[in-house]
């Protein structure tokens, strides 16, 4: 062969190659799985959350940040309180993690519960400690509607107000629980929690409890979690763990259990690639991510696994998702002075709202069901704004008003009150002159 013909086919090949390598990486394929950069340690009893984009898993005694867009973790401030299988929420980018377990009474032979009530902010690195919990305890699942932490176990139902760091009793459950090592998600302000083979699901709104669809195959200490309707379909899944029943040798499963709550059916979706029970779970731009957990619930180490499932229908807004926040229109009070401590509350939403409430000079917010009166006001200066969330989650606000609340005006009335006594003395003095020349006459 001559060396014009090898240098042809060299330069052939190289473009070749060149065009092969430059060719467009096509997307993720829908119900896939693909493996991630393992968390760098990991522990038994992990806990996920999403904020701004990335995954938070913390623990006992780690809180790692992880960034899909570049799949790399980095280390992050641990919990105050140490303890494992909590479970935690996330509100406006901030994550609260609740409950669990924090040691073991080793004179009772008992595990030690917790009530613990902690928020990290990522966009500090710093957390803070909150009202505790009213019962300590563990296997709970935590979802979050409307401003609210819905924490919710075998019997109790407990619910935790974010705005004003206070707890309430809300509704125990209808129906008993087949098994523990349960979790929760919510879809259109609906919490689904998810137990062996039950679908049980709350209506914050009507305060009632019902049963869905039994899922295809029952599993305990799953991942359970929702995908928003924004990039895919809305649905409640459940990845993972075990048809043991959570027993002494109870294996992990790959399973990957789809719900779709506007029909109440299940279906199954591709299994994960590494079959496990205990996992984590979060979404992140509607792609969900399994990591930690145990291939089974003796003899097995805590896992590193870190896979990301993306769903059925990607790419594509769910035909019911509504991303539009609700309008506010704010009436009274306006930018004035007023003189009197109460003043009226009078707004218009164009939607159904599910929740409002108002906040005043930055304090804690008051919750309305409608126009109302703001009462107590001090003299001086305070600023309004309306909050509206509407039946799909999205949250709009007014216009925040500026107004004064002024003394009552004491020097002006007093002379009114002057005035219109000289008024009458003067109009019963008229009368009686007229009456006196009247009798002379």
């Amino acid at each position: 062969m001559s060396r014009s013909i090898a240098l042809l086919l060299s330069l052939a090949f190289i473009v070749t190659q060149f065009m092969t390598a430059a060719k467009p990486v096509s997307p993720t394929s829908q119900d896939s799985w693909q493996q991630k950069t393992p968390i760098p340690k990991t522990e038994f009893g992990l806990r996920a959350a999403s904020s701004n984009g990335k995954v938070y898993v913390i623990g006992d005694s780690i809180n790692y940040e992880y960034d899909p867009a570049t799949d790399k973790w980095t280390e992050k401030t641990p919990l105050p309180t140490p303890r494992t299988y909590f479970q935690i929420a996330t509100y406006e980018n901030k994550i609260y993690a609740i409950g669990g377990r924090s040691g073991w009474n080793q004179k009772e032979q008992r595990t030690i519960l917790s009530g613990a009530n902690e928020v990290y902010d990522p966009s500090t690195n710093t957390w803070k400690k909150l009202k505790p919990m009213l019962t300590n305890r563990s296997d709970i699942s935590a979802s979050v509607v409307n401003g609210k932490i819905h924490i919710i176990g075998t019997d109790i139902h407990e619910v935790y107000n974010i705005h004003d760091d206070s707890w309430t009793i809300g509704k125990p459950m209808s129906f008993p629980l087949l098994a523990y090592g349960y979790s929760s998600a919510v879809i259109d302000s609906k919490i689904y929690i998810v137990a062996w083979n039950q679908t049980h699901i709350y209506d914050p709104k009507s305060d009632s409890w019902s049963l869905g669809a039994s899922t295809p195959i029952p599993v305990s200490n799953g991942g359970v979690c929702a995908t928003t309707g924004v990039m895919a379909l809305k649905r409640v899944h459940v990845i993972g763990g075990t048809t043991g029943e959570g027993g002494m040798f109870s294996e992990g499963t790959a399973f990957t259990q789809v719900y779709d709550p506007s029909t109440d059916t299940w279906i199954l979706g591709e299994p994960m690639p590494t079959a496990r029970l205990g996992l984590t779970v979060a979404v992140v731009h509607d792609q969900i991510y399994a990591i930690g957990g145990s291939t089974s619930t003796v003899f097995s180490p805590s896992l590193g696994a870190n896979e990301q499932y993306t769903p059925l229908g990607y790419g594509t807004p769910d035909p019911t998702y509504d991303g539009a926040a609700p309008e506010v229109a704010l009436l009274s009070p306006k930018n004035q002075s007023y003189y009197e401590s109460s003043v009226p509350l009078e707004f218009s939403v164009n939607e159904s709202a599910f929740w409002m409430h108002y906040k005043i000079d930055d304090e804690t917010i008051t919750e309305v069901s409608g126009n109302t009166t703001v009462r107590g006001l001090s003299p001086g200066s305070h600023h309004l704004t309306v909050y509206v969330f509407d039946e799909a989650g999205n949250s709009g606000m007014s216009e925040t008003v500026f107004f004064t609340v002024e003394p009552f005006p004491l020097v002006p009335v007093a002379a009114a009150l002057v005035l219109v006594a000289i008024v009458v003395v003067a109009a019963g003095l008229l009368v009686y002159l007229k009456k006196r020349k009247s009798k002379a006459g």
